[in-house]
């Protein structure tokens, strides 16, 4: 029986500026940060497999993943000029307070797509990391 999520992919543009990007813009925390060998079919050998966590959720990995990872040469050009171009939206942060988040997440460096705004399911600002990857920052109504 599956239990819960525990691991979603994240392609980046270059795992190091990833890897800072979100511990310290973001304040995510460092799961895992090695190099896996030999048998591993399409990853190539000495591929990185870097996680990193939301605070207070260390259950839950982010992969911050080369596109070369699994990938055959030509499909891992595409998700970068993919990923370049902001296609990627890899879901929702969810915060207390969209407005202060915001405004501490500005100061970090974080480059916002939209402002903090009231929508039906509460107040949502959106960003991109540094490889592309969209994410809506999203403070929930209280009765939500």
């Amino acid at each position: 029986m599956i239990q819960k999520m525990s691991h979603v992919t994240v392609y980046v543009l270059d795992q190091d500026a990833a890897k800072e990007f979100y511990t310290d813009k973001l304040g995510f925390q460092v799961g895992e940060d090695l190099v896996m060998g030999d048998g591993f079919e399409g990853a190539g050998a000495g591929f990185r497999w870097l996680t990193v966590s939301p605070p207070g959720q260390p259950d839950l990995r982010f992969v911050l993943a080369d596109p070369r990872m699994g990938h055959a040469p030509e499909h891992a050009d595409v998700l970068r000029e993919l990923l370049a171009k902001g296609a990627f939206g890899h879901g929702v942060l969810a915060t207390d307070d969209c407005r202060k988040t915001y405004r501490e997440l500005s100061e970090r460096g974080v480059v916002f797509l939209q402002e903090p705004a009231e929508r039906p399911y509460g107040v949502e600002a959106t960003f991109r990391d540094d490889s592309g990857n969209v994410y809506s920052l999203t403070e929930a109504h209280a009765d939500k």
